[in-house]
């Protein structure tokens, strides 16, 4: 699984990291109960900034996709 970032399309980079993390879930390739990637790996895979993984992160939250737990990760909710 590649998230990639693409500097030039006008889209928030938040934005484009959410897509793609929403894309995996409903096509199955995230399954309900996986663990999501970690803040570091996305961090790290994208060049993004903490801040801008962790609001791509909330907007799946509040989309109902996944659950956080504060020190342990978040997974695709069931």
């Amino acid at each position: 699984m590649t998230i990639t970032v693409d500097i030039k399309d006008p889209t928030p980079v938040y934005q484009q990291i959410a897509s793609q993390l929403e894309q995996l879930i409903r096509s199955g390739r995230l399954r309900p109960g996986q663990r999501m990637p970690s803040e570091t790996t996305l961090v790290q895979e994208t060049g993004a900034a903490r801040t801008t993984v962790r609001h791509a992160m909330k907007t799946l939250r509040d989309k109902g996709l996944i659950e956080t737990i504060p020190a342990r990760g978040s997974w695709v909710k069931e």
